[in-house]
């Protein structure tokens, strides 16, 4: 059976312009490693939204990460005061990953 390491999944969902600052904030957490998702649309506290592929007014961006828990916890702490104020959505959660090491 192949050997599985514990980290964490860390999710962002960001208006795309705010995207290269969440970047910078999880590089100074220690995440050098990440993937960036567009998305389509969707539905939260201030309604409906989907992208508006003419302008990109409203396009938001999945930022996704698997890291070490100090890293992610960093990365939280740093993230924390952007929260209310940009209307970021975040999610954290355990994941158990094959090949853990690039993962650190």
């Amino acid at each position: 059976m192949t050997d599985t390491l514990h980290r964490r999944r860390i999710e962002v969902l960001a208006d795309e312009p705010l995207i290269p600052a969440i970047v910078r904030i999880a590089a100074a957490a220690g995440i050098a490693h990440y993937t960036l998702l567009p998305t389509l649309g969707g539905a939260g506290a201030h309604g409906r939204w989907r992208d508006d592929q003419l302008s990109g007014a409203t396009a938001k961006v999945m930022l996704l990460a698997i890291t070490s828990a100090d890293h992610a916890a960093d990365f939280i702490e740093r993230l924390a005061p952007l929260l209310e104020s940009h209307h970021l959505l975040l999610m954290s959660s355990d994941v158990e990953v094959v090949r853990g090491s690039k993962f650190d």
